[in-house]
């Protein structure tokens, strides 16, 4: 086998891997999408026009809190905790819940020590 041969022979190797990788690629999109759509139809049946509206406003606005309210949606309705269509109010109220679960306690530390060196020394 002459050198291109065997080079030829590499280059379609490397063709076929990249193109299988290609198609995995392409799969796992495709399989993303579809879960996104399902994600859709199941918001779409369980909110009501203007919760639907403000929701989108949310993953807009801030997508990470948007997409936990979201997935918080999605979990109550597959284990049938909401019945019926969720208004603009229940969606808010459930907001607030999220947030309140997610809020970081934040703290300010003061240093005296620091603030001592300016006191009253001067006089």
């Amino acid at each position: 086998m002459s050198d291109d041969q065997e080079l030829a022979a590499i280059r379609n190797k490397r063709m076929q891997e990249l193109q299988g990788m290609q198609g995995q690629q392409q799969q796992q999109e495709e399989r993303m999408q579809q879960q996104q759509q399902a994600i859709n139809s199941l918001l779409n049946q369980v909110l009501d026009q203007q919760a639907r509206a403000r929701l989108n406003t949310i993953m807009v606005a801030k997508p990470e809190k948007g997409k936990q309210v979201e997935s918080v949606i999605v979990q109550m309705a597959t284990t049938g905790q909401i019945g019926g269509k969720l208004s603009e109010h229940d969606l808010i109220s459930l907001v607030e819940r999220v947030n309140a679960q997610t809020q970081k306690k934040t703290t300010v530390k003061f240093d005296r020590r620091r603030a001592a060196l300016d006191d009253d020394d001067d006089w």
